[in-house]
């Protein structure tokens, strides 16, 4: 999507040493050493240099691990809606003052939007603000009569998007204004400075066999330093979560609350294509006390598509139950059968979204680094929108820090610059005031009436007072926390799919062009590879098989035929993040893949 030819110099210098950059290391040779990090009974899973470390593996010795590096004043990771607006912000701050910025952005998407999904229905509010002149840049075409639900889902003046494609428009737009933007990179690891400020990132090292050990194309990861490193990995960052735990960030805040969205692109009956028209749903088929609800919007892209999703809160408690499961029960429902019998599927996939709203917002400053968009959790959830609260953080940022990084005396008492003035401008800015409005919203679900009582107070406290209620409502605590054993719950009985309005997730699968190096270290790693077995199967009979929307996750027989082993289907990823949130016993840490690897949506 972005040709070398269309960089500058400095891009193009910065890719061939990302391209080039080879490890000189000694002959392969073979080597009978067992992983201390997998115990003598336990068949080894994991083989990722994170839980196993290569100063302790004699395969690596003679090993060159240097790593080349190279300067930029702003380096952004993640090419989502908040991370590109961050960028377009910075560059036009710089144009206009006719100031000189290098900003670079790192995707591990082979290309801009690839990873991306979301509904989409569009607030176009964030995006007024950063091009006033958006329609005339042919971005895309109005849409007429939507559908407007009860409050607060009103979607009257939005508009319906695919957001990959958006993102890649975005993408464009950034471009054309000088960000060198690196899709295929993925930032692997946080770099720091001697003071303990954020230094920049490092890209993930390519070439390492699927054992741990390095193959003859063995090549380091390049780094990138900055003044000020943003971070916009979306939902549940693999870098957030670290960041997190050096700098202290959610001390002050409640864990974060999530859910799994699950989707589908039709191609339907063009007697049935209402363009522009939106439905959301609650509810069924999830019982009371499981939160859960649906979409179904119809594009206005010249021909007959629908984009309908179900998403599920990753808080329930019955480990039987399978988001994917119930989004192919749901489209049995006669009001939804209707509109796709006779269409055909053309796309899935699957993400896990933020549901913590205000209550869960972390400290998003520290020296060196800022959190934006999805990454800290900026989602309307009664909404179900983010898009633009993840636009306006981005542009945020690139407004707090612009000044700081183009002052002539750079004062600062870190190594990383600290720029607290973000953090400030959030409080003060219409985020801030949505996300308070709905704040107790999500958590009104957790009583005894479950669904019915969240509904209750949805309509009385949000149309009556509009969030202006004294209290604060508190969510029920870590999703990862909340399954009960399976000894205590009823298993449910799905029906078979029918291969016309209900398909077997490995189809689905296929649907969303996932591929992955097959010989590389399992990118699922697992900090203890025991645990599978000894509790997550033992106790909440596997649960892992079920929650994972791609099929990566399955216990098969051992080889002796006497007990069972967790199999981890790397190649099978979507990245939805779902199994590093829900696993209850917090021994999955998903960690990024060699670069490009993963789905492949187009405009998801």
């Amino acid at each position: 999507m972005f040709p070398a030819s269309r960089y500058s110099i400095q891009a193009q210098r910065c890719i061939r040493a990302l391209k080039t950059v080879k490890a000189d290391h000694a002959p392969p040779q073979l080597y009978t050493w067992r992983w201390k990090c997998s115990s003598a009974v336990t068949p080894r899973i994991t083989s990722h240099y994170t839980i196993c470390p290569r100063d302790k593996d004699p395969r690596w010795e003679g090993v060159e691990m240097e790593r080349f590096a190279d300067e930029a004043d702003v380096v952004i990771v993640g090419g989502g809606p908040a991370g590109l607006s961050a960028a377009i912000r910075l560059k036009q701050l710089a144009n206009e003052q006719e100031k000189d910025l290098r900003v670079c952005l790192v995707e591990k998407a082979s290309q801009i939007g690839a990873h991306t999904l979301s509904g989409a229905c569009l607030e176009p509010s964030a995006l007024n603000e950063l091009f006033s002149d958006w329609k005339e840049r042919g971005l895309m075409a109005p849409t007429h009569d939507l559908v407007a639900p009860s409050l607060p889902m009103n979607n009257h003046g939005n508009y319906i998007v695919r957001l990959g494609h958006f993102v890649r428009w975005l993408g464009e737009q950034a471009e054309e204004l000088g960000v060198e933007i690196y899709p295929g990179y993925a930032a692997a690891e946080v770099l720091f400075h001697e003071d303990g400020s954020v230094k920049g990132i490092a890209t993930n090292d390519v070439g390492i066999a699927k054992d741990g050990s390095p193959k003859d194309v063995f090549e380091r990861g390049m780094e990138l330093h900055a003044k000020v490193t943003l971070f916009g990995e979306g939902c549940h960052g693999h870098l957030a979560k670290q960041l997190y735990r050096q700098f202290n960030l959610r001390e002050n805040c409640e864990p974060q609350t999530y859910a799994i969205g699950l989707k589908e692109v039709w191609l339907i009956d063009e007697k049935k294509w209402r363009p522009g028209r939106v439905e959301h749903s609650v509810g069924w088929p999830l019982n009371r006390n499981t939160y859960g609800g649906s979409f179904l919007y119809h594009l206005n892209e010249g021909e007959p598509l629908v984009a309908l999703g179900f998403v599920v809160g990753l808080d329930y408690t019955n480990p039987y139950l399978s988001p994917f499961r119930e989004f192919q029960r749901w489209k049995h429902h006669p009001f939804i059968a209707k509109t796709l019998e006779g269409g055909n599927r053309i796309a899935y996939g699957a993400r896990a979204l933020n549901e913590g709203g205000y209550q869960c917002l972390p400290k998003v400053t520290f020296p060196g680094g800022m959190l934006i968009g999805c990454s800290p959790g900026f989602m309307n959830v009664p909404k179900i929108k983010g898009t633009h609260t993840a636009m306006k953080s981005g542009m945020l940022a690139a407004e707090a820090i612009f000044p700081k990084v183009t002052a002539k005396d750079l004062a600062s008492e870190t190594a990383g610059l600290h720029v607290p003035e973000y953090e400030d401008n959030l409080k003060k800015s219409w985020i801030w005031k949505e996300l308070y409005s709905v704040r107790n919203i999500r958590p009104s679900f957790h009583n005894y009436f479950g669904l019915y009582g969240g509904m209750v107070y949805t309509g009385v406290f949000y149309w009556i007072l509009r969030g202006k209620e004294p209290w604060t409502l508190k969510h029920a605590g870590l999703d990862s926390a909340q399954l009960r054993p399976a000894k205590e719950c009823t298993a449910i009985e799905y029906p078979k799919p029918d291969g016309k309005l209900s398909f077997d997730l490995l189809s689905s699968v296929a649907l969303s062009g996932t591929n992955h190096e097959g010989d590389q270290p399992p990118h699922l790693t697992l900090k203890d590879d025991s645990v599978p077995v000894a509790n997550n199967l033992a106790i909440y009979d596997g649960p892992e098989q079920r929650f994972c929307p791609a099929g990566v996750y399955e216990y098969v027989p051992l080889e002796t035929g006497e007990g069972m082993r967790l199999q981890i289907n790397a190649q099978n990823c979507v990245h939805c993040k779902t199994c590093d949130i829900k696993d209850p016993s917090q021994n999955i840490n998903w960690v990024v893949p060699e670069g490009s690897g993963g789905p492949a949506y187009n405009g998801m």
